[in-house]
């Protein structure tokens, strides 16, 4: 039979939905899997491959996009562009499913469906994506950002406002802890945004020294100094058209902020040793984990490079404070040092898990999957345990301030945030969300929480 091999995923929040495709196709196709949370795709894409989707239009999500079907559809073709994908609509959402499929799905189907139909639309969609789909897709999926990779509330309003403001050209600042993920949303912003096909330039200014700063930077003539041995272009040149990414900015003396600030000004640069200015034409993203702001109200970080950074700021929580983000990042890597280290592991026990939970992670991401690679390294039997991970022996330096303090300055910072954007907008909402980078309804539930 045409379907005897074939690997089906369906997603829909509908339980009964799920378990009629589960009923129908089992005696079909290879393996049928079945998700009611959306969230999870991801996830099942980076550990499993595919054959086809089945994937709903509309969810209970807290994404509130109206049409979240299209949504998660683009998160498929990013990482997968040969999965055939099937959308599943109720009859009043006909128009938006043809969009889909000009978006990039296969083809779609109405409830309730006729079984003889759907089957015949599956073996259809299927022959289409055999030849494709050779391919494993989760190579493709470790190009991506997994320290992005999550459902908690806190990452889906970071991904919403990627998706908004990567297409423009605004200068971005990501604020957040050491190990939050600040280089994955830069470069996941570049492959998003309109440059994606010019380069992206990483500086890392903490390790620059002042006498190299420039240099590096800047570029420099032959014989400008005693090691220049030829012309060499700098950092903003080298990402001419293209993405420049500064990370560690808070690092920076004064006079370094002066002269950062007169080219991001001027938008040209001068090679060390001539006179000639050179034009640039770069996007700017900046990340810190230093509190420039404070730092600028005690005049020790220059304001006005502050407005030029920041057009829109991403601040990145802390894993401590994203759930059980915990857990499925736990998996994922799980699954990739499985393979790494040819161990068979299936599952993380739920002592596991709840010691994973537990652990406030100062470390973040990074402390995560290195704590991660020693459990499956340890791990004697398909399953992770509690006694595989050795938490205690992390080398990140300590949280200072309690979670508690932490969680009440951070709601400090956005209530202030929020406050700032509906004055500037004189009370529209709407206008303040945009600016905010969230949908109404998230921009409500906070003026909720800090009873604004």
């Amino acid at each position: 039979m045409l379907l005897k091999n074939a690997k089906i995923l369906a997603v829909d929040d509908d339980p009964d939905v799920l378990v009629a495709v589960k009923m129908l196709l089992r005696p079909e196709v290879k393996e049928i899997i079945t998700e009611k949370n959306p969230e999870k795709i991801l996830l099942l894409l980076a550990q499993k491959q595919f054959d086809l989707i089945l994937l709903d239009m509309n969810y209970k999500s807290s994404l509130n996009t109206g049409n979240e079907g299209i949504f998660w559809l683009r998160k498929i073709r990013e990482i997968n562009k040969t999965v055939a994908v099937i959308m599943i609509t109720a009859y009043g959402d006909i128009d938006l499913a043809v969009r889909s499929v000009k978006e990039g799905a296969n083809d779609f189907v109405l409830k309730p469906w006729r079984n003889e139909r759907l089957l015949e639309t599956i073996e259809n969609c299927y022959q289409q994506s055999i030849a494709g789909n050779k391919q494993s897709t989760k190579k493709t999926f470790l190009k991506a950002e997994t320290s992005l990779l999550g459902s908690s509330e806190a990452m889906q309003d970071v991904l919403y406002k990627i998706e908004k403001i990567a297409p423009t050209d605004a200068n971005i600042l990501i604020l957040g802890e050491n190990g939050t993920g600040k280089t994955e949303v830069a470069k996941l912003i570049h492959q998003k945004s309109l440059r994606n096909q010019k380069a992206f330039v990483h500086a890392d200014l903490g390790s620059l020294t002042e006498s190299l700063f420039e240099s590096e930077l800047f570029g420099h003539k032959k014989g400008a100094f005693t090691d220049a041995r030829e012309d060499r272009a700098g950092r903003f040149e080298s990402a001419h058209e293209g993405t420049l990414f500064l990370d560690e900015i808070g690092n920076i003396s004064l006079p370094q902020q002066a002269k950062l600030l007169s080219v991001l000004q001027n938008r040209e640069v001068t090679r060390l040793g001539t006179n000639a200015p050179i034009s640039i034409d770069i996007r700017l993203i900046s990340a810190t984990n230093a509190p420039i702001k404070e730092m600028a109200s005690q005049n020790q970080y220059r304001k006005d490079l502050i407005y030029r950074l920041n057009t829109i700021e991403i601040m990145l929580p802390p894993l401590r404070m994203r759930g059980n983000d915990v857990t499925l990042l736990a998996e994922y890597f799980m699954k990739i040092y499985g393979e790494k280290y040819h161990k068979n592991l299936v599952e993380i026990d739920e002592k596991a898990k709840t010691k994973l939970r537990q652990y406030t992670f100062p470390g973040n991401i990074r402390e995560l999957q290195h704590s991660i690679e020693r459990a499956v390294i340890m791990a004697d039997n398909q399953v992770i345990t509690a006694r595989d991970l050795d938490l205690n022996s992390s080398i990140e330096t300590p949280v200072i301030m309690s979670q508690e303090s932490l969680t009440l300055r951070i709601d400090e910072i956005e209530k202030s945030t929020i406050l700032k954007a509906i004055e500037r907008h004189e009370g529209n909402i709407t206008k303040a969300a945009r600016e905010l980078g969230l949908t109404r309804t998230a921009l409500y539930r906070r003026l909720g929480k800090y009873d604004i």
